[in-house]
């Protein structure tokens, strides 16, 4: 335990240094200046990470897929952001900080390999623990884990698991929805997979007859061993799938599609959008009796054909305003982008939050805290800390995003409090205590665990 708090207090002081370098740069030339006092109480906080895809420990890291249902490696291409390309100059400070290697992207063949080689060390060296160890070097008390099922070294306390729920969204033939583009074509049948396996846990092989019988048996009993398994929430990420334009039709007219094409069939696209309509409606107040939040990726996504029209939030403005899933806390991931404004105003809504998951990896701090301020004076607390910590690349893989996200994110919450302050909005002790709201209170408060550290 001893040697964690040492190697702890290192990451908090190499976080320390990168926020505080911020603050002294701006002193002397133009740029964003972040009150020092404020960038020390914001390094010194061991966050919540409300999202992210950890790996399992090595050496099942290598063969791990249960970090997502839909991996986004065999996407179609894409014009990669700039954070996400080799030659991305925060993976060198990541470098350094994580492995004490000294390389300036991008990488030649001699070069990726000594980051391998890197790499390899820090896992060799800290085994089983090195999932723990990559949060410590980010100063992250807990993070909440976007995975198909836990496992070795990705577990409680410092884990919280979110599973995913979205193949119950689609139990019938999904081959017409495949076929919209490659994306989706790769994306349904892993839903499938999912789905299946869902069943087995069910003890079925296909789906019941009738949908009363699917809600009966096989989505509540999977909501419901997933929570007794630890899950906090549940993931949808069915943006990737479709729009967030659910209507609310009649269980009767939900269940007349679902028997009249569960036995075999491509169903009308029009009719199955309502059965799965109908079907998300009802997962999301089950979540809420069971006491799991609802999370939904919500920004615009990987791949080349995302529907980013249909990711905007204000789509899901007739979910929260339904009082029958007034039980159910739904958070919007990655902070809507780009719908920034629209998603800000939708936390008035009493059963909406936010996180700034993946923002901190894809935009830089400066642009994230413009409107970061505008939440922060509207909503300071439905605002939460994420990563999106991912194996994105052999240059950015879980570690390295977990830890320039965590350090991106702390410039731009303390750049947003700074402002607020300056403008005489809050106190600084009104900022310090946004920031750890922000940081860890917010999560601790709507999931009712206490974090790590």
């Amino acid at each position: 335990m001893s040697g964690m708090r040492i190697l702890a207090g290192a990451a908090a002081g190499g976080l320390l240094a990168a926020t505080l370098g911020c603050a002294r740069h701006a002193r002397h030339e133009p740029g964003p200046h972040i009150d020092p006092a404020i960038a020390q109480a914001i390094a010194s906080i061991w966050a919540v990470d409300n999202h992210a895809h950890p790996l399992l420990a090595p050496p099942l890291d290598v063969t791990d897929r249960g970090y997502d249902a839909l991996p986004v490696e065999s996407m179609a291409p894409e014009s990669d952001p700039v954070a996400f390309r080799p030659d991305y100059p925060l993976l060198a400070v990541a470098w350094k900080a994580l492995y004490g290697l000294d390389a300036t992207p991008p990488l030649d063949s001699a070069g990726l390999a000594r980051l391998r080689a890197a790499q390899a060390g820090a896992k060799s060296g800290h085994g089983e623990d090195y999932p723990a160890w990559v949060l410590d070097q980010a100063h992250i008390g807990t993070e909440v884990a976007n995975r198909v099922f836990m496992g070795r070294g990705v577990e409680p306390p410092r884990f919280r698991w979110v599973p995913y729920i979205d193949a119950l969204l689609f139990p019938l033939d999904n081959r017409g929805l495949a076929a919209a583009n490659p994306d989706r074509h790769q994306f349904f049948a892993l839903e499938d997979q999912l789905r299946a396996r869902y069943l087995r846990d069910a003890g079925l092989s296909a789906p019941p007859a009738t949908l009363d019988a699917y809600l009966q048996r096989v989505v509540m009993p999977t909501l419901e061993r997933q929570k007794a398994g630890g899950a906090i929430a549940e993931k949808f990420e069915v943006a990737y799938l479709r729009g967030f334009d659910f209507s609310d039709p009649p269980q009767t007219e939900a269940a007349a599609i679902y028997a009249r094409w569960v036995r075999g069939g491509t169903p009308d696209p029009a009719e199955y959008k309502l059965l799965q309509d109908f079907l998300f409606r009802s997962i999301a107040g089950q979540c809420g009796r069971l006491g799991m939040a609802v999370h939904l990726h919500g920004m615009a996504g990987a791949g080349g054909y995302f529907g980013i029209a249909g990711v905007n939030p204000l789509l899901l403005e007739p979910i929260f305003n339904d009082p029958r899933l007034r039980g159910t806390n739904f958070v919007l991931l990655h902070g809507g982008w780009p719908y920034v404004r629209e998603i800000g105003a939708l936390l008035q809504k009493p059963n909406v939050y936010l996180d700034i998951s993946g923002q901190d990896l894809l935009l830089p701090p400066h642009t994230e805290a413009l409107w970061l301020h505008e939440w922060l004076e509207f909503e300071p607390e439905k605002v939460l800390f994420g990563t999106d910590g991912y194996p994105y690349s052999d240059e950015m893989g879980w570690a390295e995003s977990v830890w320039i996200a965590s350090r991106d994110a702390r410039q731009a919450l303390g750049i947003a409090l700074t402002g607020m302050v300056r403008d005489r909005e809050i106190s600084r002790a009104r900022a310090i205590e946004i920031a750890r709201l922000v940081l860890r209170g917010n999560a601790e408060r709507l999931y009712g665990f206490r974090s790590e550290h």
